[in-house]
């Protein structure tokens, strides 16, 4: 198959932790064509759906992991499958790509499907499962906010379409500092916030389950450095092998069937104690930490239920 992924510069990738690449290796392995083009060179064109990119083989040796062929300007709708891999944050430049990439689903398929994670953004599509998610809530307004501070106490503050652990506040019940994190956020921002009642069990690990296709395959827990609250891998938490718990199970069940539905076919989920917090289909990570605790190839996985829908 003709396999492009729409991504950041794979040249700068960690090879031993981007999911991405570990894609992309078992794709070449599998014997199927790549194609690497950046998000800025997605293009419509007088009705097609073009990129400027290279061709590309991999391979697992850190700093000379990748050959790019000479830059070619193709007709997406030339693919068989489309990789939406590139990283938030979740603005007007990632939607305008989802809507540019969902004019193809008639001849290519894009995973994850474009309509539906501009639809479920992470921290959005939660919603949906009130009955398994710590108390929250979303609002630019400061009042509202407040309002949910006096009533909860110790909460977690943090934008609305950010990633890898930026801009997270913790905001415990003697803290002073709400009003000028808003008047911080809203002055460079027009997104609300969300704002999330603490869990003191992220102490032991905020755990990151991936579901390939609706389904549980294994997770990882990431546990937060000293002195520190957020757990992600990007500032600092550190993975540990760990097994799926039973309400993690229920929770997977409970969400599974609706992200198999909707096209999410590579989708991490993020659970603190018993509570889901996210559910990332934009551009999820952890599939080689994974690997490595677990011994079984979730890249395979996850081509396997690709193949299975062309």
């Amino acid at each position: 198959m003709k396999i492009a992924f729409q991504m950041d510069p794979i040249t700068g990738v960690d090879i031993n932790a981007d999911s991405s690449f570990r894609l992309a290796e078992e794709a070449q392995a599998r014997g199927h064509e790549l194609f690497f083009y950046g998000p800025d060179q997605l293009a419509y064109e007088e009705g097609l759906i073009t990129a400027k990119g290279h061709r590309m083989t991999v391979r697992r040796e850190q700093g000379n992991h990748v050959d790019l062929g000479p830059l070619e300007h193709v007709d997406l709708a030339s693919f068989d499958v489309i990789w939406l891999r590139q990283d938030p944050p979740f603005d007007m430049h990632y939607i305008t790509s989802t809507h540019l990439l969902d004019r193809l689903k008639d001849d290519v398929l894009v995973v994850n499907d474009p309509f539906w994670v501009r639809n479920y953004p992470e921290k959005l599509l939660v919603l949906d499962f009130p009955q398994l998610t710590p108390p929250t809530t979303i609002a630019r307004d400061l009042e509202t906010i407040k309002s949910f501070k006096a009533k909860h106490g110790d909460v977690i503050l943090k934008p609305l379409y950010g990633n890898g652990g930026a801009g997270v506040f913790r905001l415990d019940a003697n803290d002073r500092n709400l009003t000028s994190l808003h008047e911080l956020f809203t002055g460079f921002s027009r997104e609300p916030l969300i704002v999330q009642k603490f869990l003191p069990d992220v102490s032991n690990g905020d755990k990151r389950v991936i579901l390939v296709d609706g389904e549980p395959v294994g997770a990882i827990n990431r546990v937060p450095a000293a002195g520190e609250t957020r757990s992600n891998m990007h500032v600092g938490g550190r993975p540990e092998k760990i097994g799926l718990a039973e309400r993690d199970l229920e929770i997977c069940a409970t969400i599974g069937p609706l992200l198999r539905e909707k096209g999410q076919v590579f989708v991490g989920i993020d659970v603190i104690g018993d509570y889901l917090t996210e559910i990332n289909v934009t551009s999820p990570t952890g599939i080689q930490e994974l690997e490595r605790f677990d011994g079984v190839n979730i890249a395979e996985k996850i081509w396997q239920a690709i193949e299975a829908k062309l």
